[in-house]
């Protein structure tokens, strides 16, 4: 998950498709990582094609902010890349169409009944480590907290990751009432708070910290991609924050048919079998036999936390005031 956001390092392709396809445009909004020349986008765009007699347009970008800017007038047929944690917002906008799937199969760890949103790939949010550079890592979330200060970790903020917030949101979980603690104990710890996912993580892969704030499935990237098997995600008992990304489509598309064809599609083998090794993540709705033979060895929670829409939007703030007042000093 957000592996292709490490080709931002490198070259992206340009925000919109130049090739000519016959037939009408269906325009997709998704984030600036899924149409790197390494992220999902080119695949599923090409498969898409083929199936749709059409031509996908992808624009890439800071999607729920630019969809709410641009309102009923976005040029915007579906979105993808939306995430759990910011769906009620998303919702009470009144742009989203019903995606019409049939939600049974669905591979998650956690029930999903939502009409709106669709997701097409999850994870866990968890702190990933070198065995080569952490002999010992921190075998409980409390372990995290209470381990030494020399031990550095990079974060991303909360106020501009989706895996910033996911960590805020986790912690809260977990520590509830005193959660404020937890981040006074982890602080001393903390090298860096990143704007972002990427720059976390370059950080870690050149060896300027020892963990970082990531997925339970980064560690796929490195075995797929790199063969390397050094990189391994901390596994707590106290359990995992779920995150899944989500596809829609938009109400006011003059193309709701082929919007709808496209939800039809992220379900479909071929695009579920395009997203443990192009988004690096658990599909959503493909069988675990059918995954890369070496998912099966992934650290797995024993325990997924999962927040309803409602319940990640009442605690989003106060839990990112209790943030602030320890990082903002």
């Amino acid at each position: 998950m957000r592996f292709a956001a490490l080709a931002l390092l490198a070259v992206t392709m340009p925000a919109t498709n130049a090739a000519m396809a016959a037939g009408p445009e269906l325009t997709l909004y998704a984030p600036d990582y899924f149409a790197t020349e390494w992220g999902p986008g080119p695949k599923i765009e090409a498969g898409f094609e083929k199936i749709c007699g059409c031509d996908l347009v992808m624009v890439t970008g800071d999607v729920l902010p630019r969809i709410m800017l641009e309102g009923d007038r976005t040029e915007a047929d579906v979105v993808i890349g939306l995430n759990t944690d910011t769906t009620l917002r998303a919702r009470e906008s009144g742009l989203f169409a019903p995606h019409g799937q049939d939600l049974n199969g669905l591979t998650l760890p956690v029930t999903w009944t939502d009409d709106t949103f669709l997701p097409f790939n999850w994870s866990e949010t968890a702190f990933i480590y070198d065995a080569t550079r952490l002999a010992n890592p921190p075998s409980t979330f409390q372990d995290l907290l209470d381990a030494p200060d020399d031990l550095k970790i990079a974060i991303q903020d909360p106020r501009s990751s989706i895996s910033g917030l996911s960590m805020l949101l986790w912690v809260k979980s977990v520590y509830g009432d005193k959660a404020v603690e937890a981040w006074q104990k982890l602080r001393p710890k903390v090298l860096t708070v990143t704007p972002g996912w990427s720059e976390a993580y370059g950080m870690f892969t050149e060896g300027e910290v020892d963990m970082v704030l990531s997925f339970t499935t980064s560690p796929a990237y490195h075995i797929g991609a790199e063969q390397d098997t050094t990189k391994r995600a901390a596994i707590f008992p106290e359990g995992h924050y779920f995150m899944a990304e989500l596809a829609a489509k938009l109400a006011s598309s003059d193309q709701p048919e082929l919007a709808a064809k496209f939800m039809d599609y992220v379900l479909s083998p071929d695009f579920q079998g395009m997203i443990a090794e192009a988004n690096w993540s658990y599909p959503s709705k493909l069988p675990r036999n059918q995954l890369p033979a070496y998912f099966a060895a992934l650290d797995r929670p024993e325990r997924t936390i999962f927040l309803s829409e409602t319940e990640a939007e009442e605690m989003r703030k106060p839990a990112l005031e209790e943030w602030l007042s320890v990082f903002a000093q």
